[in-house]
């Protein structure tokens, strides 16, 4: 499988509209060590060159959190050009360095924010060279800058930094992996069953559409030589479309008419195949023979959602006299749209025509939870 050199190519397909709205609140809490540098403008300056120390550290912080609307923008756009990344360091690097003359050594504070910032936008080798580039540069400036001391604190802080970036990194493109594989396999289901039925089409009308054919080929060519036999000719015709209507009509009910035990057997491989693990009943034989059509479309379209959106470990299924239950330990329900796909509607017709009833929310302990229950 390709995997996108940095963590952004991935987000959209992973997240849809990319980061939560607020999540530069949580990227924000991290400022707190811009609090040095603050310290150090306040104590060393005055006047006007005070309120430019406090200025260029608040362009450089707001320039972080700037970072997260980046982050949902490019999940709306699908990607981000590369020089814009570059340009988007470039632009943080420069306040770094504008904030020495009023911060002084703290302001390499900020290289830290820069090195995580960089774990995230380019790719894995440019990012480690950067890093390290960072890093050396802060070692050096602390030894050659006069007044400055050698604090290793500044150069342990960065490498940690981008450490732990890159470690959120590899999770999130592991998932972002994870993700396309799930959909991959889904969307693989769904075209083997589109051509099993194909070839189950084919196999029943290939010969009679061919017979039909020639038949009504000879038909024409008689119709001015022999009416008669032309006559006969079109009856077989007609009685062959019919045959083949009938063949295609028993066809389509076999193909929606389902068995519980089947599907069950099918969901266990589905899951499987997804790395999903199944807790599936065993056996049916308490469910009435009229509920069991009912109950295994409920687990063919339930397990069909786990697969595809839930991004879950474990789906169970439980089963009873009245009722069907399919939980999975995944995302639960989008809000507002949770419930309303095709499938689910299509499985609310089907109940309401069995006098049956479909619940559908959070399962207990987080998750997804469809339920229906007949009322005997």
């Amino acid at each position: 499988m390709k995997t996108s050199p940095s963590v952004l190519d991935g987000l959209a397909d992973r997240m849809g509209g990319g980061p939560g709205r607020w999540a530069w609140v949580a990227g924000g809490i991290w400022l707190f060590y811009l609090s040095q540098p603050l310290q150090s403008v306040s104590e060393r300056q005055h006047g006007v060159v005070q309120v430019l120390g406090f200025a260029t550290v608040i362009l450089f912080g707001a320039s972080y959190l700037g970072f997260f609307g980046l982050l949902r923008r490019n999940a709306r756009a699908g990607t981000l050009p590369h020089w814009q990344r570059i340009g988007y360091l470039g632009i943080m690097l420069a306040l770094c360095l504008l904030m020495i003359p009023t911060a002084g050594q703290t302001a390499l504070t900020g290289l830290v924010y820069i090195s995580a910032v960089a774990m995230m936008l380019l790719e894995v080798r440019t990012a480690v060279a950067f890093v390290l580039l960072l890093l050396v540069g802060a070692e050096v400036s602390m030894r050659l800058v006069p007044d400055w001391t050698a604090d290793n604190s500044y150069g342990f802080a960065i490498f940690l930094g981008a450490l732990a970036t890159f470690g959120m990194r590899r999770a999130l493109q592991r998932s972002i992996e994870l993700n396309a594989a799930r959909k991959d396999m889904a969307e693989l289901a769904v075209q083997e069953e589109r051509n099993r039925f194909a070839r189950d089409l084919h196999d029943i009308l290939g010969h009679s559409l061919t017979v039909i054919t020639v038949k009504a080929e000879l038909a024409g060519k008689l119709i001015a030589a022999n009416p008669e036999r032309a006559a006969v000719e079109v009856a077989d015709v007609e009685s062959l479309a019919r045959a083949a209507l009938a063949d295609v009509r028993a066809a389509v009910a076999g193909y929606r008419e389902l068995s519980l035990a089947g599907e069950l057997v099918a969901a266990r491989a589905a899951l499987q195949a997804a790395e999903i693990k199944p807790d599936l009943p065993t056996t049916v034989d308490e469910v009435p023979e009229q509920t069991r059509e009912l109950f295994a479309w409920v687990v063919r379209e339930g397990v069909t959602n786990v697969v595809r959106h839930s991004g879950a470990k474990r789906c169970t299924i439980r089963l009873s006299a009245t009722q069907i239950e399919v939980l999975d330990d995944g995302k639960g329900p989008t809000p507002g749209g949770g419930a309303s796909g095709h499938g689910l509607v299509g499985l609310r017709e089907r109940s309401t025509a069995a006098g049956a009833s479909v619940q559908v929310g959070q399962a207990p302990g987080g998750g997804f939870r469809l339920a229906v229950k007949v009322d005997l």
